[in-house]
């Protein structure tokens, strides 16, 4: 009785817009207090679920991403993607998806790129005469790359709380990113065709040498994370602090872009956004010691086991579940509490849990484009004065060149797993 509480209390205070945070956290002490626990079991378990040395990655990418926004460093690589991939028909938004695969290496979050670059990115494509649904669905679409190339704040989380290898995701991630922005490259292609848009400039070796020269420094960030990963040479979370070092160093030293009045301001809104990370992370972390002390992975596996057991079905269904999912839920909860309940089922099917990684994360990536939720439609419909539900109603077409991918990856996991087998596996 006292668990359907749990749950019912759940799914009202999120459909009355309670912060996520804030309903995993009194649903979890609404069930303790009717079981008779003492209220301090919520803050235990809150504590232990945020004391994690990986977590301490997610306050420096964090950190990185936004110096390197402040520092004017995305515009220098907006610059080098507008010369190296402009020249093709609707030029601008394969320059709107290239610029993401670089801003992907340094900030690992959606949300910042479609802050940082969106408003670079829609500001140019608006003065080149492309349509507003067109600019704020392609920035949109592309922001997801973000989290599934390394580095990726999602991906820790996972790694985290499946117990999994950092280094073995985030290289997973690479493939299946490099095939999300192809496929949207094809999109845009086909609409450039359609509705007969511009190409952005021609191709120039000249220009591509110089913005690669000024963007040369910014471009070694992903270099420097995902190499020094692969090798060994340091974990995810020091890789996370160099490169908030090194973003330093570029902004105050080599480009004196940033002054300490920004980095400041950067820290703050760093110290803020991590804070509510890790809010959600430790209520989340009381929820699914809630749904473990209950038993909910063993009733779901059954379940489900008693449905089918057949591997590409369950795949299909826990694909379903997790969109689902991430149509109501933050991405940081809901792979807080989804992982516990889809990890054990998966290990018993030879899921491979890297694979179920990059699936989780893809679907709720591609939450965050869709209502009512939908954090990146929020953040582009402010930067780009775009109404919200015109932004969703833009964003969808983009939907299926990603939805395609998602499907692939599902049922053709050697992709997922090329580089973890050839780096980590042999």
């Amino acid at each position: 009785m006292s668990f359907l509480i749990l749950l019912i209390s759940l799914a009202v205070f999120i459909a009355v817009r309670v912060p996520i945070a804030v309903a995993l956290g009194l649903s979890s002490l609404i069930y303790i207090l009717i079981e008779g626990m003492p209220s301090v079991v919520l803050l235990h378990n809150m504590i232990n679920g945020m004391n994690s040395f990986p977590l301490l990655a997610i306050p420096f990418f964090i950190l990185a991403g936004g110096l390197m926004n402040s520092a004017g460093i995305t515009s220098r690589i907006f610059a080098f993607a507008r010369a190296l991939v402009g020249w093709s028909h609707g030029g601008l938004g394969h320059v709107n998806i290239g610029a993401s695969i670089v801003f992907a290496g340094m900030s690992g979050a959606a949300v910042a790129d479609a802050g940082g670059l969106g408003a670079i990115e829609i500001k140019a494509m608006r003065d080149a005469g492309y349509d507003d649904d067109f600019s704020v669905g392609i920035t949109a679409a592309s922001s997801t790359i973000g989290p599934i190339i390394p580095p990726s704040l999602p991906l820790v989380i996972f790694g985290v709380m499946a117990s999994v290898s950092i280094g073995e995701l985030f290289v997973a991630g690479i493939i299946p990113g490099l095939l999300m922005a192809a496929s949207l490259m094809v999109m845009v292609w086909w609409i450039a065709r359609k509705r007969n848009y511009p190409r952005d400039v021609a191709f120039s070796p000249k220009l591509v040498g110089s913005t690669f020269q000024t963007a040369f420094l910014p471009l070694l960030t992903p270099v420097i994370i995902v190499g020094g990963i692969a090798s060994g040479i340091f974990t995810p979370t020091e890789a996370a602090v160099c490169a908030a070092s090194y973003a330093i160093v570029l902004g105050m030293l080599v480009y004196r872009t940033l002054s300490w009045k920004k980095l400041v301001r950067v820290s703050v809104e760093t110290i803020e956004t991590t804070a509510s990370i890790m809010l959600i992370v430790g209520t989340a972390s009381v929820f699914a010691w809630i749904l473990a002390a209950n038993q909910a992975a063993v009733v779901f596996s059954e379940t489900l086991l008693a449905l089918t057991q057949d591997k590409t079905l369950i795949l299909l269904i826990i694909t379903l579940i997790v969109l689902v999912v991430g149509l109501f839920m933050e991405t940081i909860a809901a792979i807080s509490i989804l992982v516990p309940v889809l990890l054990p089922i998966s290990m018993q099917l030879g899921i491979d849990p890297v694979h179920l990684g990059i699936i989780v994360i893809l679907n709720l990536m591609i939450g965050l484009l869709t209502p009512p939720i939908g954090m990146v439609l929020y953040v582009l419909s402010k930067v780009s004065s775009v109404p919200f539900e015109q932004c969703a109603k833009a964003t969808m077409p983009f939907l299926v060149p990603l939805i395609a991918v998602l499907l692939l990856l599902t049922f053709v996991p050697s992709i997922t797993l090329f580089l973890p087998d050839l780096l980590y596996r042999q």
